[in-house]
């Protein structure tokens, strides 16, 4: 297959409508990642996304709307959601609900709720229009690897598995929505994001964070919304995360490289703008500044993208307190380093 990569225009959005209606991907821009589309309600379209990415069955996919109306016939809409959807549509917040019966089980992993979402992107909006049909759409990535944040990435991963890019430029925020989870008892942040939980609670009060936002599933614990897998947002080297004190993680990350490449691996650093030229033999690779989780989560995917292109083998990192936007940015590292942490002090001490 013959993958075409084409900037945003009325006649590739047009294309790229045709191809939706056809049963067929096309990968676009939204404002949080490139998305991997296809129709929502055509499962033999659906599966033409686990076979492009490699991605496991087991993990459900966002319904990606431009109108509210549409939610009619995917999923039950209740007075919370509403309340969200007023303050963070469109925008990177998804909303898990009870599915309707017309969602394929393969949107859902089987599951009894869907997940939804309206995105910002003025790319993304205007093909969810010109389509005007509810699109599934996971990250355009190959499965378990970094989301892809530029059209360049979607191609690095896709080519030859899809038959349209849409080139949108790069993505602004840099990591996947919020994913929110209405069904139980009390409101559940599944996968945090750009919308924090300080965001949440000031529209609908006190917001749940789950338990395993910080750490691997456990056994038999179900992924209830993407993101959530043991070992995600992955670069072909090994990750290490190093916590402590400022200095102390200076210094680890400085022996640990050392270490490293005296035994022969093409090894480096992901450190915080404060700490590049204090890391400057250490192949450094600037995360951004360390009081702006923000920037740090627009780059981190990138960042990681651009390891494996220099074949990095072993990647030590610094780490954002988990606050905020911050608790974003460990989600998608602690997954990335299928959570392998040690501590600068004891490293120091050996």
């Amino acid at each position: 297959m013959k993958t075409q990569l084409l900037p945003a225009t009325d006649e590739s959005l047009a294309l790229a409508a045709r191809l939706f209606e056809e049963g067929q991907l096309v990968a676009f821009p939204t404002e949080t990642v490139y998305g991997l589309g296809a129709h929502a309600l055509d499962r033999k379209a659906v599966l033409g996304i686990f076979a492009a990415k490699g991605r496991p069955a087991d993990n459900p996919l966002i319904v990606h709307i431009h109108d509210r109306s549409q939610l009619e016939g995917i999923c039950e809409v209740n007075d919370l959601a509403l309340r969200l959807m007023d303050a963070f549509w469109p925008g990177p917040l998804t909303i898990i609900l009870p599915r309707k019966a017309a969602v394929p089980d393969e949107v859902t992993a089987k599951l009894d709720t869907v997940a939804v979402r309206m995105p910002s992107h003025p790319v993304a909006m205007a093909l969810l229009k010109a389509c005007n049909l509810p699109i599934a759409a996971p990250s355009a990535n190959r499965s378990g690897k970094p989301s892809p944040t530029s059209a360049k990435h979607v191609f690095d991963d896709m080519d030859g598995r899809i038959p349209l890019i849409i080139d949108g430029g790069e993505s602004d925020v840099g990591l996947e929505s919020t994913v929110i989870s209405l069904v139980g008892e009390k409101p559940c942040i599944l996968r945090p994001g750009g919308v924090t939980k300080a965001m949440l609670e000031e529209v609908i009060g006190p917001v749940d964070l789950a338990g395993s936002i910080l750490r691997p599933l456990e056994k038999g614990e179900k992924a209830l919304s993407p993101g959530m897998m043991y070992k995600h947002y992955s670069p072909d080297g090994q990750v290490t995360l190093i916590e402590g004190e400022e200095s102390a993680v200076v210094e680890a990350l400085r022996r640990l490289y050392a270490h490293a490449d005296s035994e022969g691996h093409r090894a480096c650093v992901m450190c915080f703008t404060e700490h590049v030229e204090a890391l400057a033999d250490c192949h450094p690779h600037d995360i951004g500044p360390k009081g702006d989780p923000s920037e740090v989560a627009h780059r981190l995917f990138a960042t990681l993208r651009d390891l494996d292109d220099e074949k990095m083998d072993v990647i030590f990192s610094e780490v954002v307190p988990p606050e905020g936007v911050g608790l974003a940015v460990m989600n998608r590292l602690g997954r990335a380093a299928a959570f392998r942490t040690v501590n600068a002090e004891e490293i120091i001490r050996i």
